[in-house]
């Protein structure tokens, strides 16, 4: 199968890319003979296809909230073209036979590259290890028991040690639930207002802090999910300055939102970590920018809208983000000069997959055809009723975008396009 995609704008040159047996055969004067495929990029920007080392697909036993399917047309939809999946399904993906039916249901059923964890402790209880070696044989991106953080240092430490003796990151929810206190946000300004308990800062940087000790101590590749507070970055700087190989990820809406934005008792605010206050916010900027924090990861998390509805201390945390993502970055940080396009695009595909040694996120001949075509002048408002995802629990609803995704190709298969869906 031959695939032309004429007139698109790579680094700021008009030019054409070849598509061949799902890989980038050509780009710049290529040969059209026996092309099956022209598609006009009528002058849109071509870039690899983003890479996700977050997301909740909830499939098995969280159907009602997102499926492997829409969860995936999802990603499509916001160029992504893989994407990490979570363990906390039911069943959990802990022994052999749970992560064989994840990898069945994702063959069946995706329409981009979907990567499993596996959890590190069995039922994320974080009690008794799992078979590593067996998991990652089966096809384990990497180890987490994210949604909940493993409360025992000695538990921690010698999944650490397995790991490292297999290579494979440990990727950890920060979270000391000693120091939660019942809490359903930040525990800042806004919880005070609105008369809500709060999560301390302190509850994310003690395990942070708690685990670059333990991964300095075994060699392990340690890596923190969706950091949220001013001393978390702090930690991992000097972590990073002393040797220690921890790697970090980032949200957009902890970039984009803090505790500030939250006027009212709207649940489709609460999400874990919470919305810190403004200078943690700012201090997450920074840590992007100066390379403390590696890349940036969705973190989408779906709920039903009857989930959503029942304020902070009911609802479950979480919010999607996966067809957000793009232009809300692209809008706010690389139009007000906060952020090169390079530097984004570079978060959003080279970085993540260096983090796990994934062969994609690169644009060049003999690389994987996993592509996204962006129209970087168009602009949009958000709209929940037009999701591919399940959820539409997210805070930015009628935000105004530019930035916007319009074909997404993975292994050289045009799997979504604007107002049209490839299966």
């Amino acid at each position: 199968m031959k695939i032309l995609i004429q007139n698109i704008k790579l680094q700021e040159t008009n030019t054409n890319l070849l598509i061949e047996d799902g890989l980038i055969a050509g780009i710049g004067s290529v040969s059209t003979d026996q092309v099956d495929e022209i598609i006009d990029g009528k002058g849109q920007s071509l870039f690899p296809g983003f890479v996700d080392l977050h997301v909740h697909f909830r499939e098995p036993g969280g159907e009602a909230k997102e499926t492997i399917e829409t969860g995936s047309m999802a990603a499509a939809r916001g160029g992504f073209t893989t994407v990490c999946a979570m363990p906390n399904t039911r069943p959990v993906p802990d022994k052999e036979e749970n992560l064989e039916r994840i990898n069945s249901l994702i063959k069946d059923n995706a329409h981009v590259r979907v990567l499993p964890y596996a959890s590190i402790t069995t039922r994320q209880l974080g009690n008794e290890l799992v078979d590593f070696e067996t998991l990652m044989n089966k096809g384990a991106v990497a180890f987490t028991d994210d949604g909940v953080g493993v409360q025992t240092a000695s538990k921690m430490f010698e999944a650490m040690q397995q790991s490292a003796k297999l290579n494979q990151p440990i990727v950890a929810h920060c979270e000391d639930n000693s120091l939660i206190y019942g809490g359903v946000m930040h525990e800042g300004i806004k919880n005070k207002e609105l008369n809500l308990p709060g999560i301390p800062s302190v509850s994310e940087s003690i395990h942070i802090a708690r685990d670059i000790l333990l991964a300095e101590a075994t060699g392990c590749h340690y890596h923190v999910c969706h950091v949220s507070t001013k001393e978390s970055v702090r930690v991992i700087r000097d972590a990073k300055r002393a040797g220690v190989n921890v790697t970090a990820e980032v949200t957009p809406h902890h970039l984009l939102l803090s505790e500030l934005d939250i006027s009212e008792d709207d649940a489709n605010y609460k999400m874990n970590p919470p919305l810190r206050g403004e200078a943690d916010r700012q201090a997450l900027i920074e840590g992007l920018l100066d390379g403390t924090i590696d890349c940036i990861a969705t973190d989408h998390a779906p709920h039903t809208r009857e989930e959503k509805e029942n304020g902070f201390m009911q609802s479950p945390f979480g919010i999607v983000g996966l067809e957000t993502a793009f232009p809300l970055l692209y809008t706010h940080f690389v139009k007000n000069n906060r952020f090169t396009l390079d530097q984004l695009i570079d978060w959003l595909t080279v970085k993540p997959a260096q983090l796990f040694d994934l062969p994609y996120g690169t644009l060049q001949v003999g690389s994987k055809a996993d592509l996204v075509l962006v129209d970087l002048d168009q602009e949009e408002s958000i709209d929940t009723s037009s999701f591919y995802s399940k959820g539409t629990n997210t805070p930015f609803q009628d935000w105004k975008v530019t930035g916007i995704p319009t074909l997404t190709v993975v292994d050289g298969k045009v799997v979504w396009k604007k107002e049209e869906t490839y299966v």
